[in-house]
């Protein structure tokens, strides 16, 4: 089973306004096809350690691999392409361009990766709606549909270049318990069927127990 992201003695600090040590030794790795949650209480570094891992934050000691790559250490230009090309992200509100169309919405990041002709994203966009079963909503403005519809597009978006990881912070934050579980469900048919992997920062303990393994974080460390 190969391993897509591996977190080898990464440390942070912050630096004001005193010296803070905000992650404290992190290891850790994530396998094909693994759901893993993180939880932890508030302030205990899940948000910090996902923006590191996510190569958003690059102030920190320590090495990140993705896909047995090292990646610490390259520059902007080039996270910033790892980034689009192999990693979704899914957040707790779904940064939709609310006078988009949903269909525009989900292309964007593959136009911005820009690696396929127009009518490939396009083609590509509506697959992951179909697979997610919201294609009847294409057409419609991003600001005309549920929330719970909300988060699948951003899914679909997340899904878009077909990344090697998602990551997820809080993604059933805003959702009712419904909704909740349809995302839990989601999540866990890419794993299980698309060997996706994913990495799910969450408070919301009955999702995170169906997880494959879950992550505990207390004070900057990883407890199991």
């Amino acid at each position: 089973m190969s391993i897509v992201l591996e977190a080898k003695h990464i440390n942070k600090y912050f630096k004001k306004p005193v010296l803070f040590h905000v992650l404290k030794d992190i290891n850790f790795n994530v396998k094909q096809g693994e759901f893993a949650s993180i939880m932890g209480k508030s302030g205990c570094g899940k948000s910090t350690l996902l923006y590191i891992l996510s190569t958003m934050d690059t102030d920190y000691d320590g090495q990140l691999f993705l896909n047995n790559q090292l990646i610490t250490g390259q520059d902007r230009a080039h996270l910033s392409y790892l980034r689009n090309k192999h990693i979704g992200f899914v957040f707790q509100f779904h940064y939709l361009l609310s006078e988009f169309s949903v269909l525009e919405n989900v292309m964007l990041p593959a136009k911005k990766l820009s690696e396929k002709s127009l009518k490939e994203i396009e083609y590509d966009a509506m697959e992951k709606l179909k697979m997610l079963h919201i294609e009847h909503l294409a057409l419609k403005r991003a600001s005309r549909v549920s929330g719970g519809e909300k988060q699948r597009v951003a899914i679909a978006r997340a899904l878009i270049n077909n990344p090697s990881i998602i990551m997820g912070d809080e993604p059933t934050g805003n959702l009712d318990s419904h909704n909740a579980e349809n995302v839990f469900n989601i999540f866990n048919e890419l794993s299980d069927h698309k060997g996706l992997s994913l990495l799910i920062v969450t408070h919301d303990e009955d999702f995170a127990k169906k997880t494959d393994r879950i992550i505990t974080m207390e004070d900057g460390r990883i407890l199991s």
